[in-house]
């Protein structure tokens, strides 16, 4: 039975117009799966800068900082060892040189104190995290290089070798705690993140 518009199969000829949107999706599908093409020199010149070790270590740092600076003002929000003097103040002394008590000064300038303290240790504490992210990724990175392979060791080497670094100027043994104590937790991240996921 042939209707309007069909060919010699008896079936329904799409207009061009559909079949054109068709090809288009499929060409576009194709592509990848975002719908993009991994042959486009933007992607490749993306993809190349993310494999970068400069690049990798400086996504670390940058991420390390941000949720140092939070972690740092979660626990400075926490803590209980806010001063009870008022900075510059010389504890025991006597006449105007005395410590204020912080209690005695107005609401705002006990608030004003608070936030300039935890704002101190906030700064500290990123700049610390920023500093091992950065170190870690670094070393991670080269190390993967050099052997050209992903696997485990990789992570372990450079949680020793960053564990070490920072623990150097406390000595040799130290240094040996800080290498054992950082592998051992990288290794178990590491070990963690490679464990097959359950599929729901």
């Amino acid at each position: 039975m042939n209707f309007p518009g069909a060919g010699g199969g008896g079936l329904p000829v799409m207009p061009t117009g559909i079949a054109a949107a068709g090809k288009q999706q499929q060409s576009a599908g194709a592509g990848g799966a975002g719908g993009y093409d991994p042959n486009d020199p933007n992607i490749k010149w993306l993809s190349n800068a993310m494999e970068s070790c400069y690049i990798k270590t400086a996504m670390s740092g940058v991420a390390g900082f941000a949720l140092g600076g939070v972690f740092g003002l979660f626990m400075a929000s926490m803590a209980y060892d806010t001063p009870y003097h008022t900075a510059g103040a010389a504890p025991g002394a006597t006449g105007m040189a005395a410590a204020k008590d912080l209690s005695s000064l107005p609401l705002k300038r006990q608030i004003a104190i608070g936030f300039k303290d935890m704002g101190a240790r906030s700064w500290s504490t990123a700049k610390n995290f920023g500093a091992v992210g950065a170190l870690f990724s670094g070393i991670e990175c080269g190390i993967e290089g050099l052997r050209a392979k992903n696997d485990l060791a990789n992570g372990v080497a450079a949680g020793c070798l960053t564990g070490g670094i920072l623990a150097r100027n406390g000595g040799p043994q130290a240094a040996a705690i800080g290498c054992a104590g950082f592998a051992a937790f990288s290794a178990a991240i590491d070990a963690w993140m490679r464990m097959p996921k359950d599929e729901d």
